[in-house]
């Protein structure tokens, strides 16, 4: 079992993915700081100093020890803009893996050699036809 679980870590496509995880939460932490300290700023500026974030519908006020009822729709949309962000830069990194990968099938391969018997053979069929 043990010899199973080694083969099954050390295969490539289970390192890559632990890899591509590793990269994609920082990377998911780089543009969520992107997006919470740098653009959605701007949009506050733009709207009027609102924090997105704080928009809610207050359906009940808090009462004592009782927390206010509300719906945060402020928050929901700044998970949606984290999100088209993230899909965005994601879509470019894609697209520039998919340039590099047609640059390279487009590269002219070189031909293989010849087997010696296929050689022989037209060599043959040359000679027949004179």
């Amino acid at each position: 079992m043990i010899k199973d679980f080694k083969a099954f870590v050390l295969r490539g496509n289970v390192i890559d993915l632990a890899v591509a995880v590793i990269i994609g939460g920082a990377f998911g932490k780089i543009v969520t700081s992107m997006v919470n300290d740098i653009i959605m700023p701007i949009i506050g500026i733009i709207l009027g100093n609102v924090n997105i974030t704080g928009l809610k519908i207050l359906i009940e006020p808090a009462v004592g020890d009782t927390p206010e009822v509300a719906v945060y729709y402020g928050q929901f949309i700044q998970n949606i803009i984290d999100f088209l962000i993230i899909a965005f830069f994601i879509f470019l990194a894609i697209r520039m893996l998919e340039k590099l990968k047609k640059k390279e099938a487009e590269a002219p391969a070189e031909e293989p050699a010849t087997p010696e018997d296929v050689e022989l053979l037209r060599e043959i069929r040359d000679l027949l036809k004179k």
